[in-house]
């Protein structure tokens, strides 16, 4: 199955920001992880960008996944590009 990469920006004052959404955040993000779509995401040490490694069968089920996320619609995530991924090693 196809791998996707995903960058995104976060907010500014985001460590406030997110608190009200961070549990239905972390959740929705395990229950990915357990179905196999997640791989991987969390933010960068600086907390300016998150990443993170999706495996899906189409770019549109990752992009489904960001925007179904409450950070992406509470506006903690500012913007994201997803790309398809060929992992050599």
């Amino acid at each position: 199955m196809p791998k996707y990469v995903m960058w995104g920006s976060y907010c500014e004052d985001v460590l406030e920001k997110r608190a009200p959404y961070r549990q239905a955040h972390l959740d929705g993000i395990s229950a990915q992880k357990a179905a196999g779509l997640v791989i991987t995401l969390g933010p960068t040490q600086d907390v300016t960008k998150v990443f993170g490694i999706y495996e899906a069968p189409d770019e549109q089920t990752v992009r489904e996944a960001v925007e179904g996320d409450p950070y992406w619609k509470n506006g903690i995530w500012t913007e994201y590009e997803v790309k398809e991924w060929i992992q050599a090693f």
